[in-house]
């Protein structure tokens, strides 16, 4: 059908062609130099193009040749005049498209509706219209004819194309030409005839001949007009595909440094190289489309091809040359070089915006980037929780893990910074093989890593990733010849609801990671690594300690207090402990803080007095040299009304067992004469007062006069380092001090036989640390003195008698000084 279309209008050209050129031989001379205007006539109404359709380039176009005919009617015959249309149409169309089947296309189709006008003419003359009425209503009826071939060969000769719902064609366009067609032929046939105003006594081909140059100069006119808007669509187009193009971009730029899916650099899937490439290739055949004008325009591999189409180079994705390439209907108006210039400028656009683009996505994910680790650092994980708790569901729980390496400083001074920087390198790549996909890890300082934990429905739920992160962390490391095994201390704060202040989560899980390393510091080195989850937060967290302490659920451990003089256990220290069935392990410390926010401090310290003085009993049965039992408690709770008619019962229920209480100096700070008081009235009646902890971060000198006191127990940081004589005077003054002062005192956090050994040197007569037992279940510290008796320190390859591990080393005593009020709770 195309073929046969073609060959029919081919040849409907250049039949009507060379008809006229015999006929113009054949003819009078006179006849050549107006034969030549209308070709100049013909070719430059062609020039003027009429869209019949609001769809640019999409859409039939006509011009009005036509006009030329009746102009060129009174000099040269019918059959002449069709074919020098033809001929104008035919040199216009090659000259512009430099094809000549698409020339002879046009040159066929224009003669076509010649033909129809002069047959239309000639019929309504017959029937008696009058002339300029026969002359209008053939120019109209070419219109309408070219017009309905242009619709027939879009509709079955290319392919559909997307017109936005709207018509092919409007058919108030269409009138408009068929009416403007028909009055440029009425009056080119009336100057033609009557001649030219103010002109007197020309000859008819002269006045054919300025008829034709006339419609001639109103082409040129009329070309200009247009291409003065075009110029000006073009240059709006191409301003504002530049600037769509970088805005896009920088969208998408934003998009894909922050967090998305709740995680952006951080939290969630970002856009891909990809999906940028592919995002401003779609902007940039939409500036294409709007700024020239196109049917199609794409990105692909190849450049143009097929007739109609030209394009250029662009570089969207990296070194890759790819080619955006435009396409027009031939029919429909080539390419001009102006048109190319604007497609190189959008495509060097283009490329210059993903350049740029990715050198600032470069800077940008440096900027937001370990370059240790590759893991996000500080600032974007800070952007990333942001916006993981405002996008948030209020009902969907988040948790926040603070990491820290334990003794990372001492590895870094044995083995090297090399080797250190090996071993954060694979902790930050273990880190991000335990979490799920939806968390983010991210690197906040030289040993310190922090994970959001996100999608949560329950704390226990977080505790299990938590300790999937710990065991993942807890592998040895190799990192040449040397090998480490990393101790990790985590603390999890766990957030229900949406906050209104997400850094207050940071801080609790911070705080909850210190705590840890706190009672590290108190209680002996960290063997293993440990969870802290802070309760805070979490109302479900009040409610499992207020239920453990209503239904007396809390269990003791036992840490043994020896006397370097003999070698003999004397003491023992009573530790509060609680092992929840989900949550495992909790921390003593926060036990205790929660149980004095919950109004249960008491409660939990008579609980404790009780089982420890029933415990003692016990131990006194096996091993009659032991005759003391420390329990801790705050100063302001040996008030009668509180607990010291409680433990004034509990001594005279157990005159062979000494009671000591240990109180911690923050609790000190408030000393009231009442309570000094009753310190004496209990020492009268034979219990003990010890100050605990002596030598932490709140010491002072003044501590040591403002409460009678029995035993000073000195803090494991003032012993950490025996070796250096500043310790060893420290100690050696307390140790004067407490003769004068007539008090005992016992150093805590004796590790090794070295250090005991030092300690004895200085005259120091009591110890407490792992050198001499880690604290105990009651079940086994009665194994152990039934096998060993008081024996301070067993003997090498002896039977251990240690609880079952838990997931993470013992805690440190109950009434910690350190911890603030709100404090975590450990996960061993």
């Amino acid at each position: 059908m195309r073929r046969l279309a073609f060959l029919l209008l081919a040849s409907t050209a250049v039949i009507l062609i060379l008809g006229s050129v015999i006929l113009l031989i054949a003819g009078p001379a006179s006849r050549w130099p107006v034969a030549l205007f209308g070709v100049v006539c013909a070719a430059g109404l062609e020039i003027g193009r009429i869209r019949m359709g609001t769809v640019p380039y999409r859409t039939p176009v006509i011009n009005l040749p036509i006009v030329a005919l009746p102009a060129l009617s009174p000099f040269i015959p019918a059959q002449t005049a069709i074919g020098i249309v033809a001929l104008g149409v035919l040199l216009m169309i090659l000259a512009r498209t430099h094809r000549l089947p698409v020339a002879l296309y046009g040159a066929g189709l224009a003669g076509a509706g010649a033909i129809l006008t002069v047959a239309l003419y000639g019929w309504l003359l017959l029937a008696g219209a009058p002339v300029l009425l026969a002359v209008a209503a053939g120019c109209a009826a070419y219109v309408v004819f070219v017009v309905s071939v242009e619709i027939m060969r879009l509709r079955f000769v290319t392919a559909p194309l997307d017109l936005g719902g709207r018509g092919v064609v409007s058919p108030v366009r269409v009138a408009m030409a068929a009416l403007a067609s028909g009055l440029l032929g009425v009056l080119a046939a009336v100057l033609s005839t009557t001649g030219l105003p103010y002109i007197d006594g020309g000859s008819r081909a002269l006045n054919v001949i300025v008829v034709l140059l006339g419609l001639t100069m109103l082409a040129g006119v009329a070309k200009i007009v247009i291409r003065g808007v075009i110029a000006r669509r073009r240059l709006t187009g191409m301003i504002a595909g530049a600037s769509e193009l970088s805005a896009g971009a920088s969208a998408s730029s934003s998009s894909s440094t922050g967090v998305s899916d709740k995680a952006g650099l951080l939290g969630g899937p970002s856009p891909t190289e990809s999906d940028d490439a592919r995002h401003v290739s779609e902007l940039l055949c939409r500036s294409v489309a709007d700024t020239i004008g196109v049917e199609s325009v794409t990105v692909r591999d190849q450049p143009a091809s097929a007739p109609g189409e030209i394009s250029v180079p662009v570089s969207l994705r990296g070194k890759v040359t790819e080619h955006v390439v435009a396409r027009r209907d031939p029919m429909s108006g080539a390419f001009t070089a102006d048109d190319r210039s604007a497609l190189q400028a959008l495509a060097h656009t283009a490329s210059v915006v993903v350049k740029s683009r990715r050198n600032l996505g470069g800077l940008t994910l440096r900027a937001n980037t370990d370059p240790l680790t590759g893991l996000p650092n500080y600032g974007a994980f800070q952007a990333a929780l942001a916006n993981i708790n405002e996008h948030r569901d209020y009902s969907e729980a988040i948790a926040v893990l603070f990491i820290d390496l334990d003794d990372f400083k001492r590895m870094n001074d044995r083995y090297g910074h090399q080797v250190g920087d090996g071993i954060l390198s694979e902790l930050g790549r273990r880190l991000r093989v335990a979490i799920r996909p939806h968390d983010v890890v991210a690197r906040v300082g030289g040993d310190e890593f922090v994970i959001i934990l996100t999608r949560l429905s329950s704390l226990a739920e977080a505790n299990a990733v938590a300790e999937r992160v710990m065991t993942s962390s807890g592998a040895p490391i190799t990192i040449g010849s040397a090998t480490v095994v990393p101790v990790v201390s985590i603390g999890l704060a766990y957030s229900a609801h949406r906050e209104t202040d997400v850094n207050e989560l940071v801080k609790d899980a911070d705080r909850s990671m210190l705590a840890i390393k706190k009672s590290n510091r108190r209680g002996g080195p960290a063997k293993e690594s440990s969870i802290n989850i802070s309760g805070h937060r979490s109302s479900e967290m009040n409610d499992i300690i207020a239920r453990a302490i209503d239904d007396d659920l809390l269990q003791l451990a036992f840490q043994p207090v020896v006397s370097l003089v003999t070698g003999q256990i004397w003491a023992f220290e009573a530790l509060v402990r609680y092992t929840h069935p989900e949550l495992g392990p909790l921390s003593p410390s926060s036990l205790v803080e929660k149980a004095k926010g919950l109004g249960r401090l008491d409660l939990l310290t008579r609980q404790v007095a009780v089982k420890a003085m029933a415990a003692a009993a016990e131990f006194r049965l096996l091993e009659p040299r032991i005759t003391c039992m420390t329990i801790n408690v705050e100063a302001g709770q040996i008030l009668p009304e509180r607990m010291g008619d409680f433990v004034e019962g509990l001594a005279f229920r157990y005159p062979a067992i000494s009671i000591c209480l240990e109180l911690n100096e923050r609790s000190m700070a408030r000393v009231t004469p009442a309570i000094r008081a009753q310190a004496d009235r209990l020492r009268d009646l034979g219990l003990m007062i010890a100050l605990d902890d002596y030598g932490s971060q709140d010491s002072s000198v003044d501590a040591l006069v403002r409460m009678p006191m029995d035993i000073l127990k000195i803090d494991r940081s003032l012993v950490d380092d025996l070796d250096d004589v500043r310790q060893r005077e420290v100690l050696t003054a307390l140790q004067g001090f407490g003769d004068s002062l007539e008090y005992s005192m016992i150093v805590e956090g004796v590790e090794n036989e070295r250090m005991a050994d030092h300690l004895g040197a200085l005259g120091i007569r009591s110890a407490q640390g792992f050198h001499y037992g880690v604290p105990q279940s009651f079940e086994n510290t009665i194994a152990r003195l039934e096998e060993f008796g008081a024996r301070a320190v067993l003997p090498p390859g002896a039977r251990q008698y240690v609880d079952p591990p838990a997931r993470v080393k013992p805690a440190a005593p109950a009434d910690s000084p350190e911890l603030p009020p709100g404090d975590p709770i450990l996960l061993p």
